[in-house]
């Protein structure tokens, strides 16, 4: 457990042994955390365009992207719907890379009936508010490959070997490596506990009011007005989040302007990082076309626990009446 997944990303970046003059290749089309961790350690990233079909990495365009600087690759599976790992995985094992999955949205999501978080060496959860299960924030590193438990940690105890020292494994604690305070308080591990118990019940509402949006907003797509998500034959939906894809930026606009005069709060999501005001100067990579159609064009509906079907119901009325006006 760790207070964030950032945090736990950054444990992730530290692990790796990541330094200045690395690279790490990534989707550009992600949460500023995911680029960060690993700015912090010093390393060039190597933004990556995200795929036609959804908003993840393009694996086809990866094996491009690496050198011999290239240390690692991270995957962020968006909106719980998985990368294919198998062909990630191929490319990491061809030039001795490592894989990070950040899996910050993906509690309960598979690939080909294995969970995400259990494919790359190391991953990094969320439980932040606006995530299926939360403890207000929260976040969890799994780590896959043994070699990485022992250090991980020390980095998690501000790189002392103050665990330890309380299994009796050493007589005093000392500063034997970098580390930082990564650790949640009880109330944080309890409140996720309680959510977790829920986890089959929450997951069971999430799917359900998911497919009533799809099910409500197929004939939009068959009228080319949208584009809904699309699940891959090797992932499962976890109902983590429900977006669509609008022409462009003028009519998303115009979505959301329409939608929060009758109260609705619809949101775009990221911004493509290689684009940003922090690292546009530093990117060498050309354009990354999908990325900005998914920055320009995709608009996530509401999506927790407590919406009702009524809700949504309410929510694609709307939608049909501004597309019906255009």
């Amino acid at each position: 457990m760790t207070t964030s997944c950032t945090d736990a990303l950054e444990m992730a970046a530290i692990l790796i042994d990541t330094k200045p003059g690395d690279e790490v290749i990534m989707p550009s089309y992600t949460f500023v955390s995911t680029a960060n961790a690993f700015v912090l350690r010093g390393a060039k990233i190597i933004f990556a365009d995200s795929g036609l079909i959804n908003p993840n990495i393009d694996e086809d365009k990866l094996e491009s992207l690496v050198n011999k600087n290239t240390k690692a690759i991270v995957v962020m599976h968006y909106g719980g719907i998985s990368v294919d790992m198998d062909k990630v995985l191929s490319i990491a094992k061809k030039h001795k890379l490592l894989v990070i999955e950040d899996a910050a949205q993906s509690m309960d999501s598979y690939y080909k009936k294995r969970p995400l978080g259990s494919l790359g060496h190391l991953a990094a959860f969320s439980f932040h508010e606006t995530k299926n299960v939360i403890s207000g924030e929260g976040g969890l590193l799994a780590i896959n490959d043994p070699k990485f438990i022992k250090r991980a940690e020390i980095i998690r105890e501000k790189g002392t070997n103050r665990a330890a020292f309380f299994r009796g494994e050493v007589d005093k604690y000392n500063w034997v490596d970098i580390g930082s305070s990564f650790l949640p308080s009880d109330i944080i591990s309890a409140f996720l506990y309680a959510q977790l118990e829920n986890l089959d019940k929450i997951q069971k509402k999430r799917i359900q009011l998911w497919k009533r949006y799809y099910k409500n907003l197929f004939p939009l797509p068959k009228a080319g007005k949208i584009k809904l998500p699309v699940l891959p034959s090797f992932a499962t939906n976890n109902g983590h989040l429900f977006y669509i894809i609008c022409r462009n930026l003028k009519q998303r606009t115009g979505l959301i302007n329409h939608l929060r005069s009758k109260g609705i709060g619809a949101v775009f999501h990221y911004l493509s990082l290689h684009k940003s005001e922090f690292y546009i100067a530093q990117h060498k990579g050309g354009p990354m076309k999908n990325s900005d159609m998914y920055t320009d064009s995709l608009l996530r509906l509401p999506m927790y626990y407590e919406l009702k079907l009524s809700d949504v119901d309410f929510i694609c009325g709307e939608i049909k009446k501004f597309y019906k006006s255009q």
